[in-house]
């Protein structure tokens, strides 16, 4: 029983990281799932996915760069305005622009430096580094 689909997703790739693996496999899919795997393809930390559909939810195929040392989702996801990322920057990521945050926002699932630079907050998903 699936009780938190990104945490999952996100323990996917970390194991599959540590393990030295190339690719994993995340199950379901989701729009979310997908908004933070963009992200995070956007920074580099990942090579690319790709969706692949199974007649139910779908499941996404990720390729790794074997670049990310520990991922994560936040719980509770806080609110946070964009004046406070630093602090959130400081409780979650080991140090200065090193790893990001992931963010909702109304402009979509972005990284905490495209929210620093458009100046708008959201709540909280996950972080990696």
């Amino acid at each position: 029983m699936l009780n938190d689909p990104l945490s999952d997703a996100m323990s996917t790739i970390k194991n599959a990281e540590q393990k030295g693996k190339k690719e994993c496999i995340i199950k379901p899919a989701s729009k979310v799932i997908g908004g933070v795997l963009k992200v995070l393809k956007e920074e580099g930390y990942i090579k690319e996915f790709e969706l692949i559909e199974d007649g139910k939810a779908g499941v996404f195929k990720v390729t790794l760069n074997g670049v990310i040392n520990d991922c994560g989702v936040i719980k509770p996801r806080y609110p946070v305005k964009y004046i406070e990322l630093e602090k959130w920057e400081n409780r979650y990521l080991p140090a200065r622009d090193f790893g990001i945050l992931i963010l909702t926002t109304t402009n979509g699932i972005i990284s905490q430096k495209k929210a620093k630079k458009d100046n708008i907050g959201g709540k909280l998903l996950a972080y990696a580094y």
